[in-house]
């Protein structure tokens, strides 16, 4: 019997595995050395804040891997053999496979700064994250402030697991708002007010020059490259995430940022594939990066690839882009391409409408010579994917889309309607152009 076996438990990988089952009867080996079960990593934070427990987050029952016959193996992949079809443990155990799929998500992304090893230093990725904060940052008494380095959704959803339990946080943005690297300037302006409201020390325009620590290996405070020191007990570094490929800088298969993968997820090593954060595409798919370490798209690759894995070759093709967050009360939808000051392209307009309240905003982009809808940013107010989705395939144009936002309401009855608002700020802003 054909034996697959799959290095991550994450979303990229289970999905594969759960896709494969259904599909065929082969012998399946899950590997991970984070847990012993797959979890929703995008609720970690709500275990620490004290919203869900730890067994919620976890989607499928313990039975279910027996039940469909899924082998579960907590080990760390310490080399890829690929001659030989082997994998060789930390622990110092082996096992076969005929095919391999690497799926080992991300780890957190550094810079080289002085002190990133003191205690109190750590990203918030992976539920050994989870523990060390809540180790490092149990209460406000045992820890009154911590530094987030970063601007980020990472970044964000620390500084509000932190103000859960009345810790001060200050942030480092090195832009002039937050996350103005990805959104237009008035969607970040915004959202830094709202940051701002929520008792967070918001610091634009500011980088780390290093970090500092006691005679006991703890850290005590950080500087700026301004010079300034800020005391406190501990440092998130959410500065991005990258790959995790460590493991395989001996092995035959070819890396860059990440796993070297074309459109059906082979890497250069026949019966290896990578999916998920680590893979990277050769050619990158439209505007999106050559990595995508988002949620979705890991699950749409696994899904692809159980197909190719089961006789039936399939392209990874993900569609539209569109991604979510919440940004402490703020929930933000972006749908198509809406870019950034910096990432604009030359083609590209926006029309932007905010609510009085500064608590809602909408940002659309659209190609100033045909007016065709290209994106969407929402904030505040909950849209219809398959809405817009359908507008960016049919190549709506600009003004089609305002006109039929109510379509794309995700539920009137119990959401504001915004509609006429918008609509009307559009009108004007045509009349007065």
């Amino acid at each position: 019997m054909e034996h697959i076996v799959i290095i991550g438990n994450g979303i990229a990988g289970i999905t594969a595995a759960r896709h494969i089952r259904k599909l065929s009867d082969k012998k399946i080996t899950i590997i991970s050395a984070e847990t012993d079960h797959f979890f929703s990593r995008t609720a970690l934070m709500y275990v620490y804040m004290g919203h869900m427990r730890w067994r919620d987050i976890e989607p499928y029952e313990p039975w279910f891997w027996e039940k469909n016959r899924l082998e579960l193996k907590k080990a760390f992949v310490e080399t890829v053999d690929t001659a030989n079809k082997t994998l060789h443990f930390k622990d110092g155990g082996t096992i076969d496979y005929d095919k391999l799929i690497i799926a080992t998500g991300s780890v957190t992304n550094t810079f080289g700064w002085e002190g990133l090893k003191l205690n109190g230093v750590q990203g918030l990725v992976t539920k050994q994250d989870l523990e060390t904060l809540e180790k490092n940052a149990p209460n406000n008494k045992e820890c009154p402030r911590a530094v987030i380095i970063g601007g980020g959704l990472i970044g964000v959803e620390m500084a509000e697991m932190l103000r859960t339990r009345n810790i001060e946080v200050t942030m480092l943005v090195r832009e002039d708002a937050f996350w103005a690297g990805v959104l237009p300037k008035p969607d970040a302006e915004m959202i830094s007010r709202h940051i701002l409201s929520h008792g967070v020390d918001l610091r634009p325009n500011t980088e780390l020059e290093k970090i500092l620590g006691d005679d006991k290996g703890n850290v005590k405070a950080i500087i700026t490259k301004d010079g300034e020191e800020i005391p406190c007990c501990v440092v998130g570094i959410t500065t991005g995430v990258k790959p995790q490929i460590s493991f395989l800088k001996n092995s035959e298969i070819e890396t860059d940022k990440g796993i070297l993968v074309n459109r059906m997820l082979e890497t250069n090593i026949k019966n290896v594939y990578a999916i998920g954060d680590c893979a990277q595409q050769r050619e990158p798919i439209g505007n999106r990066p050559s990595v995508e370490a988002v949620w979705y798209t890991g699950r749409i690759m696994g899904e692809a690839l159980a197909q190719t894995i089961c006789e039936k070759p399939f392209e990874y093709n993900p569609g539209n882009w569109f991604n979510s967050a919440k940004f402490f009360d703020i929930e933000y939808q972006t749908y198509g391409w809406v870019f950034s000051e910096s990432r604009k392209k030359d083609y590209e307009a926006q029309f932007h409408w905010k609510c009085n309240s500064d608590l809602r905003c909408v940002t659309i982009s659209y190609n100033k010579n045909t007016n065709e809808f290209l994106g969407i940013n929402t904030f505040g107010i909950r849209m219809r994917h398959e809405v817009f989705d359908k507008w960016l395939n049919e190549k709506r144009s600009l003004e089609y889309v305002i006109q039929n936002l109510k379509q794309a309401n995700f539920d009137p009855e119990f959401y504001k309607k915004y509609e006429k608002e918008i609509q009307s700020k559009f009108l004007n802003q045509t009349v007065n152009a």
